[in-house]
């Protein structure tokens, strides 16, 4: 589709309206004082850990996957709870997760 063009009565018959409207579009953006690039979560971390109200970093056990059969009710009943992460760990957690 080819770009809009002013009539002729305007005095500006070659000046494709498309173009106006970028130039307005890109002086706004030079306007924002916007910090680039953006935090992404690191969906890895996201899935593995979570935040409580208090700001503590929460992790799963380990071994609560499968093979029960072979591990004792005592010791799959101890896996159940989540503990908090080790306090050298925590920054760098709370960094892939955005916080």
């Amino acid at each position: 589709m080819a770009p809009e063009r002013a009539s002729a009565g305007d005095g500006e018959c070659c000046v494709p309206y498309r173009t106006v409207v970028n130039t307005a579009v890109r002086d706004r953006e030079t306007e924002t004082t916007a910090t680039m690039p953006k935090m992404k979560t690191h969906s890895g971390a996201a899935k593995r850990f979570r935040l409580t109200g208090t700001g503590k970093v929460m992790r799963r056990r380990a071994n609560r996957n499968h093979m029960f059969e072979h591990k004792s009710s005592r010791m799959t009943r101890r896996l159940y709870d989540e503990v908090t992460v080790a306090p050298s760990d925590v920054k760098e957690i709370k960094k892939l997760l955005g916080k």
